[in-house]
This record gives C-alpha cells, sequence and structure tokens, in this order.
C-alpha cells in the first residue's frame, strides 16, 4: 500500500517529503460509489492497476478514432442530405445534450459505483452509432450524432473519474496524458480511414466502431468488477444503501438527481442557441416570429435554471460550495472560453482546406489533426513538469498567451493566397497552447478539491466546456449563415449566382468546379471571408482566458491524494 505523503514546504522544485499513516480503510462518510473505488484501491494488486490503464488507453483509442472520424466524415454526411449548413446546428445540440448529462453521470458513479455509469454509457453510444450507421434522413442523423456523442462523453468522462481514483495528485497529469496518448496513432491512423469511408461507404466507419467498442471495454468492466468483489469478500467495504419502496426511490432519485434543473438547462440553451446558426436561413431573418420567441424563452429558461439551483433546488444541480473556490471557478471559466474560441472556427476548417487548397480529404484530416497529435505529445512533458515542480499554474502563463497568438496569426494566414505551411505552424502553437490548457484545468479543479468531489468537479467542468462549445458553435453557424450566402451571391459569376444555394449546401459540389475557374475562385473568396470573421471572434473571446488564469490559485500538489495501489 502506498503511504501518503504531504510536502514539507511551499517552494517550487523538488522539495524533501514526511510520511504520514496511510488511510487503511475507505471514508465511510462519502456515498457509496466513493466507498467501491476506495475499497478497490486498497484491495486490488499493481498488475490489476496496469490492466486498467491499458484498458482505458484502449477506450481512449477507440474514442478519439469515432472523433477523428466523424470530424472528417461530416461534411460530406450533412452535403449528402444537401445540409452543408447545418454542421454547426447539429454541433450545437450534441454540446448542448452532453453538457447536461455530465452531472446526472456523475450522480450515477457517486451513488451507485463506477462500472454502472460506464456501461449505461455504453449502451447508449452503441445504440447511437447503429442508428448512426442505418440513418436515411437528416433529423434521423442529427437524433444519433446526440445519442452516440452523449455516450462517448459519459464513457470518457468516466474513465476520468476513475483515472483520479487510481492517481496520486502529483502524478494525475502523467496519468491524464498516458490516457490521452492513443490521438498520436489516430492523428495519422484516422484521415486515411475517412477517406477510404468516404470512397466506400460512411456508414461503415460508425459500425466499425459500434464492433470495437464493446470489445475493449469489456476488460475494464471485467477487471473493476473482479477487484470489487475482491473489496466486498475481504471485508474492506459494506454496501449500506437503505432499502426504499418503489415510491421513495422514485423520489429520491428524482431530487438526487436535480431533472428539473436538467430540463431547465437543456431547453434553455437550446431555445437561445440555435436561432443563432438557424435565423438567417429565416425569410425574415432575426423578425421571424419562432426566432424572437425562442430567444425570450430560452433567456428566461436559463435565467430560471439558476434562480431554482440557488434557491429551490433541494439537491442543487451544481452546488453552491464548488462555486466558492476561486481556483474552479477559474477553471471553469478558462475552459469556457477557450471552447467557444475553438469552435468558432473549427468546424469548417477541413471544408475550408478542401474548397481553398484543394487538399485531399485525407491531407486535410491529417493538418486537423495536428492539434491532437502535438497536444498529445506535449501532454506527457506538461505532466512530467507539474510532478516536477509540483504547481501547474505557471504553465498557463505560457499556454494562454501562445494560443492567442496562433489563433490570432491565423487571422491573417487562414485566407487565400497564403502558404498552408504557415497554417501548419499555427496548428503546432495551438497544440501546445490547447493541450496545456486542457491539463491544467482538469489537475486544477481537483487540487482545490477531495476525493469524493471528484466526479462532480470533473462534470462541472466539463459542463462549462460542454456549453462553451456550444456557445462557439452557436457564434460559427451565425457567421457562417449570414457571410456564405451573402458573399456567394456577390461573387459568383453572373451564370452561377441562381445556384447559390445547392452550391452552399454541398461541399461535393463545391469540389466539383475545378481550381482556378471563375466560380471556384469565388466560392474560395467567400470561404475566405467567413473563416477571417471567425477567427476574429475567438481570438477576441480568448482574450478573457488571461483574466481567468489570474484568479487561480497557485496550489501546491500533493505527493499523493488518495490510498491503496495506485500510479
Amino acid at each position: 500500500m502506498a503511504d501518503k505523503i504531504v510536502p514539507s514546504t511551499d517552494a517550487v522544485g523538488p522539495v524533501p517529503f514526511e510520511v504520514e499513516e496511510p488511510m487503511k480503510e475507505p471514508n465511510e462518510t462519502v456515498q457509496n460509489g466513493v466507498r467501491l473505488a476506495e475499497a478497490v484501491t486498497l484491495s486490488w494488486t499493481k498488475k490489476s492497476l496496469i490492466i486498467v490503464y491499458v484498458c482505458m488507453w484502449f477506450l481512449y483509442f477507440v474514442n478519439a478514432l469515432q472523433s477523428n472520424l466523424t470530424a472528417n466524415l461530416s461534411a460530406y454526411i450533412t452535403s449528402d442530405f444537401s445540409e452543408h449548413s447545418l454542421l454547426t446546428v447539429i454541433s450545437t445540440m450534441t454540446s448542448i445534450m452532453t453538457a447536461a448529462c455530465t452531472m446526472p453521470i456523475a450522480k450515477i458513479l457517486n451513488i451507485w459505483d463506477r462500472t454502472v455509469g460506464f456501461i449505461f454509457m455504453m449502451v447508449v453510444a452503441i445504440i447511437g452509432l447503429i442508428v448512426m450507421a442505418s440513418c436515411h434522413d437528416i433529423a434521423t442523423y442529427c437524433a444519433a450524432q446526440v445519442m452516440y456523442s452523449v455516450g462517448f462523453t459519459g464513457l470518457i468522462f468516466t474513465v476520468d473519474v476513475l483515472t483520479s481514483d487510481t492517481s496520486s495528485l502529483r502524478n494525475r497529469g502523467l496519468a491524464f496524458a498516458f490516457t490521452s496518448s492513443p490521438n498520436i496513432i489516430t492523428a495519422f491512423a484516422g484521415s486515411p480511414l475517412s477517406e477510404q469511408f468516404h470512397e466506400s461507404n460512411w456508414r461503415w466507419a460508425y459500425g466499425t466502431v459500434s464492433i470495437l467498442l464493446p470489445v475493449v471495454a469489456t476488460p475494464l468492466l471485467v477487471t473493476w468488477w473482479l477487484a470489487k468483489r475482491k473489496a466486498i469478500k475481504n471485508c474492506v467495504i459494506e454496501d449500506t444503501t437503505p432499502a426504499r419502496t418503489w415510491m421513495e426511490g422514485f423520489k429520491y432519485y428524482f431530487v438526487e438527481f436535480d431533472v428539473i434543473g436538467i430540463f431547465l438547462l437543456i431547453s434553455g440553451f437550446s431555445l437561445l442557441l440555435l436561432p443563432l446558426t438557424l435565423a438567417a436561413s429565416q425569410s425574415s431573418k432575426w423578425k421571424t416570429d419562432y426566432i424572437i420567441a425562442m430567444i425570450v424563452l430560452g433567456g428566461v429558461l436559463v435565467i430560471s435554471f439558476g434562480v431554482y439551483e440557488r434557491f429551490f433546488a433541494p439537491k442543487p444541480f451544481i452546488a453552491y460550495h464548488l462555486l466558492a473556490s476561486r481556483t474552479v471557478i477559474g477553471a471553469c471559466l478558462l475552459d469556457f472560453s477557450y471552447q467557444i474560441a475553438y469552435y468558432c472556427w473549427n468546424t469548417y476548417f477541413t471544408s475550408y482546406l478542401q474548397v481553398v487548397y484543394n487538399t485531399s480529404l485525407t491531407n486535410a484530416g491529417y493538418i486537423n489533426s495536428i492539434f491532437d497529435m502535438v497536444s498529445a505529445f506535449w501532454l506527457l512533458g506538461a505532466g512530467f513538469l507539474m510532478r516536477y515542480t509540483g504547481r501547474f499554474k505557471w504553465l498557463l502563463y505560457f499556454a494562454v498567451p501562445l494560443y492567442m497568438l496562433a489563433v490570432g496569426l491565423m487571422i491573417q494566414f487562414r485566407s487565400p493566397g497564403h502558404s498552408i505551411g504557415l497554417i501548419v505552424m499555427c496548428e503546432l502553437f495551438m497544440g501546445f497552447g490547447g493541450g496545456t490548457m486542457i491539463l491544467v484545468q482538469q489537475i486544477a479543479i481537483m487540487a482545490a478539491s477531495k476525493h469524493e468531489d471528484y466526479a462532480a468537479m470533473l462534470a462541472l467542468l466539463s459542463l462549462f466546456g460542454n456549453i462553451g462549445g456550444a456557445v462557439g458553435n452557436s457564434i460559427s453557424g451565425a457567421i457562417w449563415t449570414n457571410t456564405m450566402p451573402k458573399k456567394l451571391r456577390q461573387f459568383l459569376p453572373e451564370s452561377k449566382k441562381s445556384e447559390w444555394e445547392t452550391i452552399y449546401d454541398d461541399l461535393t459540389v463545391q469540389l466539383s468546379y475545378p481550381v482556378g475557374s471563375e466560380t471556384r475562385d469565388a466560392i474560395i473568396a467567400a470561404y475566405g471571408v467567413a473563416q477571417r470573421n471567425m477567427l476574429i471572434a475567438g481570438t477576441a473571446i480568448m482574450a478573457s482566458s488571461l483574466i481567468w488564469t489570474m484568479m487561480m490559485k497557485n496550489i501546491k500538489l500533493k505527493n499523493l491524494e488518495g490510498m491503496g495501489v495506485v500510479f
């Protein structure tokens, strides 16, 4: 069993440590799921720990693969339904739904067990993948993407909680870096696979992932379940869940999962953000009656959510004590700003590369994956630096300005006529800066909390990040729908002006015009204006990240936070 050690000085760099008596048994004051996790790490062996980390690596690999495939194929899938412009609408809905799902999942993980939430989310993801592979209209496609996105988000969230359960705080950055390392492989493998699936049948991309997911998830479930049985058998823990009638159980979980708060959150943000991308396609634009009604009602529901959570919710969706720490709220707002800035321009990036630079789908995927590859490599370095210095905040003073510089340079370089090498350079900078921010945010909120709060803290961070992604996609969609149609009608030659809507809605049609033709040049010019406006918005929003960074405390990372056999 690993000893619990705490720092004897607050200085930066390697310092002597004093060994304290380790905890011998799970904390009886926390919920059942947390006690089970503590019992598992007290009971299992290093072999079980290694198996779990290998399984988590493979699960991250499958998630990274499906993310890469979706990023590369979405433009073509929506174009198959003549709805290329709906990319941001779909992304907005998935972000809102995934934002709402993480807090209930955190409740499941704490109330019952880590495996219960894991199995539930795996089933949701597989159903979504199967529906995606068999869909034949845009409505079914949207529903399927929301479903499997929620499932995969829940799976990865559960894996992140498991990583926190099984690692010391000082080593947690390395643990997160290890589980994120599959991005290095999928950055190279995902793009050519995407092109193969596009040329054959994109449905098999999701069919393949639906087969891989249970294969890699089962060993993790079995290992954790066996370790839990061993803990119960050795009397490390006993189930203390009280017996309830059906009605008592319904009332208990209705309150515990804050059903009213979830409804207000999902409906409020859906109604508030979707009009940003839909208004431009309506005949009366922003004056359309139901667009105005959606915005007003959405705003009322979002405000009602805040009021209900603060004053009326028996079990608040966001517990007030989680927002009492300036480190927690600073990390969450940093993630919020970062996700808005990122999704302001990223959704149409692969389409831009293919239209403007005439790259193949494979090469566009490679360029779009530079961020994932670089950040995955650098996370290991950032994890080592945090372990060596015992600090995390100082990394943000390099990461945030570097990311702002890269996005700012993109305003100039992501315009027709500039070398694609300059875009690659900016993607490299963003990989270093963005990867560091993502890792530090996770470590910061856990450094400011206790083990029993880890699931709620990660859920809170995910909530801010996904809402930020929804806002970013809405801004991107608003810019796209208000810029592209207008610029296409302005730049297209007279003989093609009547076809602007067909060109606007289908990436394949855009690519069908030869490079150098008057029509292709007009499409390229319209893309350039839209991307420039998106990047200006992203750069302006990222400026607030400096404020959120200064808000966070420079907490010293303890050498160990946990018990038993951990990483």
